[in-house]
């Protein structure tokens, strides 16, 4: 499996976990959890490919039965065993029956059925016409009433810690150790308490300062039910999609070019720079230590004054939620769930490449692909994970090694009979 067809499946398993979590925590709106599967599988699902999909209230209940036992990995899709081979309707006739409905609206599944036998497209072997009227039949192929607009409504999750939405703020220039560098402020904030539950400036924006802090906020305050941010590189990479699953938190991505669906975290980065970023005068700035001791202060001002959409502190709103905040079994565990994996082939000299630099695994694993688990910035704990089992890793040293007596698995004798 190359890392393409990797990615595909995390990303899938992450739809999975977004459809059944509902049903898994017991936060629902249906009277019965059946109810709900019932409901859902009326829409269709958009898969990463751009297929869309419809998923029976069954393949719902197994997918949450298979979370259970094996957790986000039980989720990621299964190679199929007649991979490759024809389905009943392939992707040309798929294509065919679209544009046969939006040519001939009032056509029946029968008459489409012919067309496509007349035009070529299929054989009559090929589908009879009651898939043709399952198809048709579960699939929405009307237009939309009113195509580019889209639907808003004002929302709020039931409970703290249910979504924290997270972005990023350009900052000010700072000029340390005589360099002048761009600032970058990235910011979680709790949907239903507006409560800033995590916020830091850094030279960089990018993937692993994100996951600093989102990590930071769930140790802090709670793990989400849902974490709602942009589609940029720092918020949508695989890592963090298995992070997520690990976590059992919903991956979220608004709208490409959409930045009114993230309203309530884009109205409190205008609140901080108005009250924040613009009452300080940035030359007196020395360091991003000084600025980020300087917003700590400002995120314990904003948690505990009152906020004029809601009318009491942040604060005050989470403490009121504590019976439906789930904090990480330990501080282990959610070290755990932060590190990052990748795939490496072991050479036929022991070692693997990760970040550019050599390290020595056990001898058994030569020419074997392994999973490589480690805390960006820390690659010196890094291990391998096989069969549930940890296996240190250690950065090659060339010399050492050639000290080291190999283990050899036969014996030469090179004298001659009776010699050794």
């Amino acid at each position: 499996m190359n890392e393409k067809e990797r990615n595909t499946k995390v990303a899938v398993a992450s739809i999975r976990l977004a459809i059944i979590q509902p049903a898994f925590n017991h936060t629902y709106p249906d009277m019965t959890k059946q109810a709900y599967y019932e409901r859902i599988s009326e829409q269709p699902v958009k898969l990463p490919d751009g297929r869309e999909v419809i998923y029976s209230p069954g393949t719902m209940s197994c997918w949450e039965s298979d979370y259970r036992k094996g957790g986000f990995d039980a989720l990621m899709p299964r190679d199929r065993a007649d991979k490759g081979k024809s389905r009943r309707l392939d992707a040309d006739a798929i294509s065919a029956i679209y544009k046969a409905r939006e040519q001939f609206p009032r056509l029946t599944a029968t008459g489409i059925r012919e067309k496509l036998i007349a035009d070529g497209v299929i054989r009559a072997c090929d589908a009879s016409v009651a898939t043709f009227q399952r198809f048709i039949k579960k699939q929405n192929l009307k237009g939309a009433s009113a195509p580019g607009q889209r639907d808003r409504k004002a929302f709020e999750e039931e409970f703290c810690t249910g979504m924290y939405q997270g972005d990023t703020l350009y900052g000010p220039f700072i000029k340390e150790n005589g360099v002048r560098r761009q600032t970058y402020c990235i910011m979680l904030l709790d949907d239903k308490s507006r409560m800033i539950v995590g916020g830091r400036f850094f030279y960089q924006d990018n993937a692993v300062n994100f996951q600093q802090v989102f990590r930071d906020a769930c140790a802090t305050y709670g793990i989400p039910a849902k974490l709602y941010v942009d589609n940029g590189s720092p918020y949508k990479n695989v890592q963090l999609s298995l992070i997520c699953g690990q976590l059992g938190t919903v991956l979220i991505h608004t709208p490409v070019r959409d930045g009114a669906s993230k309203g309530k975290v884009e109205r409190n980065f205008r609140t901080l720079r108005t009250r924040f970023l613009d009452r300080i005068s940035r030359d007196s700035l020395n360091s991003i230590t000084e600025l980020n001791r300087m917003l700590a202060d400002y995120i314990r001002s904003h948690n505990t004054a009152i906020h004029s959409a809601t009318g009491e502190p942040p604060h005050t709103r989470y403490l009121r939620d504590l019976a439906h905040v789930r904090m990480p079994q330990s501080r282990q565990w959610l070290e755990d769930c932060f590190l990052h994996r990748v795939s490496r082939k072991v050479r036929n000299d022991a070692t693997i490449i990760l970040d550019r630099t050599p390290y020595d695994v056990p001898m058994e694993f030569i020419r074997s692909t392994v999973e490589v688990r480690y805390q960006p910035g820390d690659e010196k704990h890094a291990f391998l994970l096989y069969d549930g089992k940890r296996y240190p890793i250690s950065p090659t040293n060339k010399t050492e090694n050639s000290k080291v007596c190999r283990k050899q698995n036969y014996y030469v004798n090179y004298g001659g009979e009776g010699e050794v």
